[in-house]
């Protein structure tokens, strides 16, 4: 006989250490699960960071999506901001089980977005689907479906959490884009109202011209960098040179597109070349006027705007000034004699209102010392800070002290910006295109009579 002892029947596992073990798997593969749905949102994020294609990175929602529900895929059908589908940026994953659908969707109607629910639960046969919206700004940007056909499959309350996170993630991707799309529209545009503020700067005269026995000033602020207001020295005989050409006739015009920015200024061009056509036909101010409206009748139909414009010329040798007004605001004339200041008008409808209208001729003589004051209604229009307006009294005090004041033209015209700046707040913009010329006669040196 063996002395060996029997063998021992094989033991039992516990069961409370099975029970241990079995949790310990579960909370393994939870955790592994989990970081690996952090590390797919964290890379979604990553990418949203630092993307600068779009379309790259809405490839990655679907599959994004798919693998964070453990789903067979998933389609991102992305919006227009007018609501209609952004065909080109239709993303599926995988994209061979989805080409159909993804075709299909793009030969969608844009009248059929309300039924695109149900069209993507049919082409997916008998998937089970789930679907969230892309929300931006309170705006539905895009839908993200994700579909699985395996036997048992359900959506969680966490897998809602996750796909919800991801369409927010795509929202936002599509509102950077959209303000990126903005800033550089908002570029373009800034660059292009340069150029047209250089042009217009050009047109208007960087100087003043030498006119015998007058001193002149002016200045324009458009309200933005491109201005509807126009003024302008016009030689009437222009193929006169030095003395003789100081002493010629000279047209001085102040004028107003209705409006401001870009199609004033356009206008305000047009304007510009026909009047300067319209002068060397050597007509009268009423005549250069009514001839005026005629020509630039159709071009103000078309841009349903109007030009208020005073017209005058001024000859040296007889100190006379000519002028007619198209509804303009008639200038400030100080005199000197007589401290006082009165108003130059004629009658006259706006330029552009109706192709036959009339205009009224009047004419002044000035005297030493005397001062014109030619500008625009952006400058007794403009507010201050308690909303009240500069108006035209304010500005008939000021060029009145100015002149009494005895200063050129040059301080005139600088006295009464600053007065207006101060009224309105030196960091405040104006609210329209603010414009002055002065003219003012030499005062002629008066000597004394000798005693017979």
């Amino acid at each position: 006989m063996s002395n060996k002892p029997p063998p021992r029947p094989p033991q039992q596992a516990s069961p409370v250490l099975s029970a241990a073990a079995s949790l310990r798997q579960l909370l393994d593969s939870l955790s592994r699960e989990q970081r690996r749905n952090q590390e797919l949102l964290v890379s979604l994020a990553f990418t949203l960071r630092s993307f600068t294609n779009l379309g790259r990175f809405l490839e990655l929602v679907p599959l994004v999506a798919s693998r964070l529900v453990e789903a067979e895929g998933a389609v991102l059908v992305v919006f227009h901001e007018d609501g209609r589908i952004w065909r080109e940026q239709l993303q599926a994953s995988p994209g061979d089980r989805c080409a159909e659908l993804v075709r299909q969707l793009a030969a969608l109607g844009d009248g059929e977005l309300n039924l695109l629910d149900q069209r993507v639960g049919r082409l997916l046969g008998g998937s089970q689907v789930f679907a969230t919206s892309v929300m931006a700004r309170s705006v539905q940007r895009g839908r993200l479906y994700v579909f699985s056909g395996r036997q048992g499959f359900a959506w969680s309350e966490v897998h809602r959490r996750h796909l919800q996170l991801v369409a927010d993630l795509s929202a936002v991707a599509l509102e950077n884009d959209a303000l990126q799309q903005t800033m550089r529209r908002h570029e373009r545009l800034d660059r292009q109202l340069s150029t047209g503020a250089e042009i217009q700067a050009q047109l208007l005269p960087d100087h003043c011209p030498v006119i015998d026995g007058v001193e002149l000033a002016a200045r324009c602020r458009p309200a933005f960098q491109v201005g509807g207001d126009y003024y302008d020295f016009i030689p009437t005989c222009p193929q006169l040179q030095g003395q003789r050409r100081e002493q010629a006739r000279w047209a001085l015009v102040m004028g107003d597109v209705m409006g401001k920015g870009v199609p004033a200024g356009l206008l305000m061009t047009l304007l510009r070349g026909m009047l300067r056509a319209e002068v060397l036909s050597g007509h009268s101010p009423e005549r250069i006027l009514h001839d005026l409206n005629q020509l630039a009748q159709e071009d103000l139909a078309h841009s349903h705007r109007f030009v208020t414009l005073f017209y005058s010329d001024y000859d040296p040798k007889t100190r006379r000034l000519r002028f007619a007004n198209a509804a303009h605001n008639p200038p400030l004339i100080w005199r000197r004699r007589r401290n006082q200041v009165d108003r130059l008008d004629a009658p006259g409808l706006l330029i552009g209102l109706q192709s036959e209208a009339d205009y009224g001729i009047e004419q002044v003589v000035l005297e030493s010392g005397d001062v014109v004051l030619y500008y625009t209604d952006g400058v007794t229009e403009a507010t201050g800070f308690s909303g009240e307006r500069f108006d035209e009294e304010r500005l008939i005090r000021q060029l009145q002290s100015a002149c009494h004041a005895g200063l050129g033209a040059q301080g005139i015209l600088d006295q009464l910006f600053a007065r207006l700046d101060r009224f309105v707040g030196v960091e405040r913009q104006l609210d329209d295109d603010a414009s002055m010329v002065v003219l003012k006669v030499r005062e002629e040196l008066m000597l004394p009579l000798l005693p017979s």
